[in-house]
């Protein structure tokens, strides 16, 4: 009897409306009012920033996507640009390592923030009620994933219209009641650019809106169910972010011209900081409260449908490297009926949901980024380099245009986003201290080069394999 495998399924339509919904989420409703907090009237720029950052490195992902779309996406492109039998394994190892931790973090941000803009519709005094929402959407997710993938390209797809029902819904409120002017550039002009792009306001902004950019590179990780990879995989994410793009730039614009900075930020300096619920507000102001109400379930479906996108990419990561040998055997199995991977499905959904009933959103979206700059993004920023001198370009389906500069920007800027991630104050056992969300990244890459040497060890493999 032969042995389920993953199925090609998804087209370009599937792909960039499972790419378009994992971006959207609940990132640009939470992270708008914290923008404009950091940045006031220049909190457009910050999203311009986040954009651009996400371009560039599409370029890498695209690139890599494209040549070797296979299931797990930085798992593969790792270990194939630092050496499969050497430190490529060691690369992956610590990957996939972090991504047993920092998948469910993604999973618990937008499960925190669904239950904040939940609070709108029912507000929650108690403090496990939000708690109690945040681990239900988890529990939830689970249970929607736990099917074929071709009935969850179709059900992607009409979560995507969702998305862009209700972010063409808050962009035509605001470019039909305009109260308050709204600049891209600073008031000193072009020549104040360079100053505010190195702020430290600008650092931590671009924190927040790199966030909600995320999920640019979702298709990588289902590499092995896309039908035509080397054409889809570029085109998804690049119409992803363009897409994405406009509706993060209309969208804030459209708040920004009717609920002005000043007013965001007096709301966060006082008792009652209603920014929580920007969106809420802006169509109350808009419409009423019956369209507040109606505006805040359609947030609450973006939501949902962003972590549906999430849990589903993120699943496939472990699989890939059981799958390889190069992991825990139990995370190979796929489902003996639906074909998915059901064992990393159900251990991810499950830390997220712990993580959910732990945390506060700021200190995870901080963790999110601090655990994935320096092995994800920049670790294979430098393998495509490296790839590219062993194995050439002449094969390669996808090109990025003025190599090697996308390369160098992508990673001197994710270590400039590195930098700027703000430690947060901890009180633990009647001890004040800072965390440092660095620190803690770089602390689960020395437990995870622990934990790879152990298994190799086991295995018998590189380093261990001749002592």
């Amino acid at each position: 009897m032969s042995q389920p495998t993953l199925q090609r399924r998804l087209g370009l339509v599937q792909a960039t409306a499972l790419n378009m919904i994992d971006m959207v989420g609940i990132g640009p409703f939470v992270t708008l009012p914290l923008v404009m907090g950091f940045m006031g009237p220049n909190f457009l720029l910050a999203w311009l920033v986040g954009a651009a950052l996400a371009s560039v490195d599409g370029l890498i992902w695209s690139e890599l996507g494209a040549a070797y779309p296979a299931a797990g996406g930085s798992y593969r492109f790792l270990k194939l640009a630092y050496g499969e039998q050497k430190w490529g394994r060691y690369m992956s190892f610590l990957y996939v390592w972090q991504t047993l931790i920092q998948s469910p973090l993604v999973l618990a941000s937008g499960a925190i923030g669904f239950a904040q803009y939940f609070g709108y519709l029912v507000p929650m005094t108690a403090w496990w009620q939000p708690k109690l929402v945040a681990g239900t959407v988890v529990l939830l997710l689970i249970a929607l994933l736990y099917r074929r993938i071709e009935d969850i390209g179709k059900l992607g797809v009409a979560l995507w219209v969702g998305v862009l029902s209700l972010m063409g819904w808050l962009i035509f409120g605001g470019l039909t009641h305009i109260n308050h002017p709204v600049a891209i550039l600073p008031a000193g002009g072009v020549g104040a650019l360079p100053g505010l792009l190195i702020s430290a306001a600008m650092g931590q902004a671009a924190v927040k809106t790199i966030y909600s950019y995320l999920g640019y590179y979702n298709v990588c990780h289902l590499g092995a169910e896309i039908k035509g990879p080397e054409k889809v995989i570029p085109r998804s994410i690049f119409l992803s972010i363009l897409g994405i793009a406009t509706l993060y730039l209309l969208l804030n614009w459209s708040v920004g011209t009717v609920i002005g900075w000043e007013e965001v930020q007096g709301w966060q300096a006082g008792t009652s900081d209603k920014s929580q619920f920007i969106i809420s507000v802006f169509m109350e102001r808009l419409y009423g409260p019956a369209a507040a109400n109606l505006a805040t379930a359609m947030v609450l479906l973006v939501a949902f449908a962003s972590l549906f996108a999430v849990l589903l990419g993120y699943s496939r990561i472990p699989y890939a490297a059981a799958a390889d040998g190069e992991f825990l055997p139990v995370f190979a199995k796929l489902h003996p009926t639906k074909h998915f991977p059901y064992v990393s499905l159900l251990l991810l959904g499950g830390v997220g949901f712990v993580f959910s009933l732990l945390f506060r959103l700021g200190e995870v979206i901080s963790a999110i980024l601090a655990m994935r700059i320096l092995v994800q993004f920049v670790g294979q920023a430098v393998g495509l380099v490296l790839l590219r001198r062993r194995r050439g370009t002449g094969a390669l389906p996808f090109k990025m245009p003025l190599y090697p500069l996308p390369v160098i920007l992508a990673i001197v800027v994710w270590l400039f986003v590195f930098a700027g991630i703000a430690p947060v104050a901890v009180n633990w056992g009647g001890v004040a201290f800072k965390l440092y969300f660095q620190v803690a990244a770089v602390g689960m890459m020395a437990l995870g080069t622990g934990a790879f040497l152990l298994w190799s060890k086991q295995q018998g493999k590189w380093p261990y394999e001749n002592k």
